[in-house]
């Protein structure tokens, strides 16, 4: 039996898939030339990487996850925890990479993703790259209750090899969004391996998202959505099988988060942008590397110290100093305690930017 399956496009569904199309438009057109962008894709890079572990029962928070990607020790936190997130941020980059290849999406891949999502983790008892032997389930973390039953171990194999043929047939009828959403949920229908099915099912969606034309700049976390109503994202899953097998509430969910995550993504591109108008407007004030990436910190954070001050600028403590008394001096940022923020008189260029765009 050949992979197949069936949904129906609601009217509300159509219209997210407008609002994606016109965001997606929107950020195509942005070409940034500053290093806020990187910067924001690698904050997106942490976010992700601490939602999807945190879906699947790590207790790490997200400053704890920003510190152990970020290499600043952090104590008392569960060695599992953290190896499944340096995993996992590893397996994104893969995604990345392989994004840029623009590759066939293979059963060989989907097992590299697998191998290094649960590499080392509880023994090695995922069975890193290899698929199971044997029967497992979709468990709600929160209830413990089994929300799904997948195929017997003997059956994987063929469904996989079917599954990675469909994804890489044309399908010019079906747009790419709900292309990623079919194989989110298809691969968590599989089940295919003992552990890691989730994380390696939005690793999948992001890839094909992004191959597919759909990296909305590398600003959005799939998994962000899913994490802040984890009740409401095992419903989606669960609604798959009480409607025998069909997909259309899934995909109606799949399309409101990532909707919900492109209007995000659409707030930091205005950003960007304001941002880069600011720096424009302070040209005559002669500002370095560092101090415009001070000014760029606080822009997006609302303050700053020293010690973050080093970090981003890669200066002694001495330098990054000097650099913040200039701006202080040029009026452009003031102490408040041991943090910086902005002066009045840049709110006031803010502001005026604001109200012109």
């Amino acid at each position: 039996m050949s992979f197949s399956f069936e949904f129906d496009i609601l009217p509300k569904v159509n219209q997210s898939i407008i609002e994606i199309e016109r965001v997606r438009g929107f950020l195509d057109a942005i070409k940034s030339k500053g290093s806020w962008l990187v910067d924001l894709q690698n904050e997106i890079l942490i976010l992700e990487s601490h939602c999807s572990t945190h879906i699947e029962g790590s207790e790490l928070t997200l400053d704890q996850s920003r510190n152990i990607l970020e290499d600043v020790p952090v104590k008392d936190v569960s060695p599992e925890d953290k190896r499944e997130l340096l995993n996992y941020k590893e397996a994104l980059e893969v995604v990345y990479e392989q994004a840029r290849e623009n590759t066939p999406i293979t059963e060989k891949l989907i097992k590299e993703l697998h191998d290094i999502t649960v590499r080392t983790v509880r023994n090695n008892q995922g069975g890193p790259g290899n698929y199971r032997k044997v029967q497992n389930f979709v468990v709600d973390l929160n209830t413990q209750e089994i929300i799904y039953t997948p195929p017997p171990s003997s059956e994987v194999p063929r469904m996989m090899r079917e599954f990675t043929a469909w994804l890489n047939t044309k399908k010019s009828f079906l747009s790419p969004v709900f292309i990623a959403g079919i194989a989110q949920i298809q691969l968590v229908n599989i089940h295919p391996f003992v552990d890691g099915n989730g994380r390696v099912a939005r690793l999948l969606a992001t890839l094909i998202l992004y191959e597919k034309g759909y990296d909305f700049k590398k600003l959005f976390s799939i998994s962000e959505y899913y994490d802040k109503n984890r009740p409401a994202y095992y419903g989606a899953i669960r609604s798959v099988s009480q409607h025998n097998m069909d997909l259309t509430w899934w995909l109606e969910y799949f399309v409101k988060g990532l909707q919900f995550q492109i209007s995000k993504i659409r707030e930091k591109a205005e950003d960007i942008i304001q941002l880069e108008l600011l720096i424009g407007q302070l040209k005559l004030f002669k500002l370095n590397d560092c101090q415009e990436k001070i000014i760029g910190y606080i822009f997006f954070k609302g303050e700053i110290d020293n010690e973050k001050c080093q970090k981003i600028c890669r200066m002694t403590k001495q330098s990054t100093g000097s650099n913040l008394v200039s701006l202080v001096k040029k009026n452009l940022i003031k102490k408040d305690g041991a943090h910086y923020i902005f002066s009045d008189f840049i709110l006031e260029m803010i502001t005026s930017i604001k109200n012109h765009r």
